[in-house]
């Protein structure tokens, strides 16, 4: 199969609720980014967390290898900082091969939970 997808992509909305409700860890309330790579190499990742009241965060680096996927918890990553809770922060996602990016957050604060999905924007 052909590479699908970009090499630089954006989530301008991204929040992760420091309280859950159900088991850890499949009901921990949560920001994921799915990483998709159809390509024939690796696709390395770089992450940068932007805020609004201070200067960005990372850049976090991850890989995708070829011909795969990963679902990528915001709540994980911790270098080169823990992602805080309770915060706003949009994220940019710049990857050496193109891949396809798509966002995911549950919220599950309340026993009634949240869902929420989205392809990313690319360029």
């Amino acid at each position: 199969m052909d590479s699908m997808g970009r090499r630089r992509w954006a989530i301008a909305e991204g929040y992760i609720p420091s309280q859950s409700t159900g088991p850890a860890p499949a009901m921990t309330s949560h920001e994921t980014a799915c990483l998709l790579n159809t390509g024939e190499r690796d696709a390395h990742v770089e992450l940068t967390l932007f805020f609004k009241d201070r200067e960005p965060a990372g850049p976090y680096r991850v890989t995708v290898p070829a011909r795969r996927t990963l679902h990528l918890r915001f709540n994980d990553l911790q270098e080169p900082e823990p992602v805080p809770r309770d915060t706003d922060y949009a994220s940019v996602l710049v990857s050496d091969e193109p891949i396809v990016v798509q966002h995911t957050r549950l919220d599950s604060r309340q026993a009634e939970n949240a869902l929420m999905t989205t392809i990313a924007f690319s360029e």
